[in-house]
C-alpha cells in the first residue's frame, strides 16, 4: 500500500469504501479492470480503519453457502460449531448474530470485506445478503464490502439478485490511468521506492508506456521494469521509446 497511486479516481474509490463504513450498513461496491489497483486501494482502506472497526477479511471467494459463514466465523474469531452443529447453516448465523450483536454493544462496528467477489456464486450472493438483515431496532450489524472485476456489476444486476443491489449504498468503478497520470504513477513508484534521481524514462517513452498499457496500472508495472532492465542491459541511464517497444 506505500506504493499506493493516489489518482483522483483511487482517491474517490477510497473516500466511497471510506464512506460505506458511515453509511449504516448495506453493501459498497468497488470494481475495476484487472491490475487497475482495486485491492490495493482495499488494503490501503483497511489501514485507515478508525479503530472501533473489527473485520473480516476474504480473499478467495469460491465457497458455498456454509463454506462462506464458517470463514466469515473464523475470521471474527468464533469457535465452530460443534457436533450435529457443525454443518448447520442456522447455527453459524446464530453464532454470527451473537458476535455482531456483543460487538454493537461494545461499540465496534463489524465490516465483511471481499475481494474477487466476481467469484461468488448466486447463493452466496443471496447469502450475504441476508446477513445483512441481521440489525437492531436502528442499526444494521453488518457492513459488506464487495471488491471485484468490471463483471460483478453484471452480476448483481441479474435476475433474482434485485434486492441485493437495492442495498448498495456506494458503488465505484475504477477505471484507467490517462497518459498524464501514467507519467506521474511512474515518477510516484520510483520516488517511493528510491533514490532521490531524474526519472529515467523520456517523454517518448512514457508515452509509449501508456499506449501499450492501456493505462493500467499493473501492466505499467510490468512493463515499465522490463524497459529499465532493458536500458541496463545496454548500458544506457535513459528509456527511451525503442527500448518499450
Amino acid at each position: 500500500p506505500r506504493f499506493l497511486f493516489m489518482s483522483d479516481r483511487h482517491r474517490e474509490a477510497l473516500a466511497h469504501l471510506l464512506y460505506g463504513v458511515r453509511g449504516g450498513g448495506g453493501f459498497v461496491l468497488l470494481t475495476g479492470e484487472i491490475g487497475a489497483g482495486k485491492t490495493t486501494v482495499g488494503r490501503c482502506f483497511l489501514e485507515q480503519l478508525p479503530a472501533h472497526c473489527v473485520v473480516a477479511y476474504i480473499f478467495n471467494p469460491k465457497l458455498s453457502v456454509l463454506e462462506l459463514l464458517q470463514t466469515v466465523c473464523s475470521e471474527f474469531g468464533l469457535p465452530p460449531p460443534a457436533g450435529a452443529d457443525a454443518a448447520s447453516l442456522k447455527a453459524h448465523v446464530d453464532a454470527l448474530n451473537r458476535f455482531l450483536l456483543d460487538a454493537h454493544a461494545q461499540g465496534r462496528q463489524a465490516l465483511l470485506v471481499i475481494d474477487e467477489a466476481q467469484s461468488l456464486s448466486a447463493d452466496v450472493l443471496e447469502q450475504l445478503r441476508l446477513l445483512t438483515n441481521l440489525e437492531t431496532a436502528e442499526h444494521k450489524l453488518l457492513q459488506i464490502i464487495l471488491i471485484g472485476q468490471p463483471e460483478l456489476r453484471t452480476q448483481l444486476a441479474a435476475p433474482g439478485l434485485e434486492q441485493l443491489a437495492q442495498r448498495v449504498i456506494a458503488r465505484y468503478h475504477l477505471g484507467p490511468l490517462s497518459q498524464a497520470e501514467t507519467a506521474q504513477y511512474v515518477t510516484h513508484r520510483l520516488s517511493v521506492a528510491g533514490p532521490n534521481a531524474p526519472v529515467p524514462f523520456d517523454g517518448p517513452a512514457l508515452a509509449a508506456l501508456h499506449r501499450a498499457t492501456g493505462g493500467v496500472p499493473r501492466r505499467i508495472n510490468l512493463l515499465a521494469d522490463r524497459a529499465l532492465l532493458g536500458a541496463y542491459s545496454q548500458g544506457q541511464h535513459r528509456v527511451g521509446r525503442r527500448t518499450v517497444a
